[in-house]
């Protein structure tokens, strides 16, 4: 298994899009990287855009970001909700402060504008977010997957092959 012993997060909340949930989850799980569904509240059911649901593991002001290696945050309407979350916000900022894997995929983005940490970064998006991730300070491009030292970004759901052989790629080597 690639990441046999490494922990990994995929944020949660209402009105995630489902494959760019659903996808990262099990995808981080089948290289057995030990994954936790973390959102505002623990134990609560999140439902999807598509009308899938999961229940949250942890609530993001009880995650240690030491303890972590890589964390994944779905688009669809779910990062409009979650940045009204500060633990949620902050669990993002420190672990791409501590050096950790920040994975974003299409509205995603919405949550690294967030966290402040697009100042002078190379990324990607959905289109829709361009100006918010450059007005927040990012160097935004169209591209398939983007890395800029830990920050790792995509475009939409036909990204995800591409975005996840990337994070699993990158997050064998911490």
């Amino acid at each position: 298994m690639e990441l046999q012993g490494k922990k990994s997060i995929i944020l949660i909340e209402k009105m995630y899009n489902d494959y760019e949930f659903i996808y990262p989850l099990y995808r981080l799980r089948e290289t057995g990287a030990d994954t936790f569904i973390v959102g505002p509240e623990a134990g609560k059911k999140y439902e999807g855009k598509e009308g899938t649901s999961f229940k949250s593991d942890l609530a993001a002001k009880d995650v240690n970001p030491a303890e972590y290696s890589v964390l994944v945050i779905p688009g669809g309407y779910a990062p409009d909700h979650m940045r009204r979350d500060k633990a949620m916000v902050d669990l993002v900022k420190n672990m791409y402060e501590q050096g950790k894997i920040v994975a974003a995929i299409c509205h995603a983005g919405w949550m690294l504008a967030s966290a402040k940490i697009l100042k002078g970064q190379k990324v990607t998006s959905f289109i829709a977010i361009k100006d918010d991730l450059v007005n927040a300070g990012a160097n935004w491009t169209d591209e398939e997957v983007v890395v800029d030292k830990n920050l790792i970004t995509s475009r939409t759901p036909d990204d995800l092959p591409a975005f996840m052989r990337t994070i699993v790629s990158a997050a064998q080597k911490l």
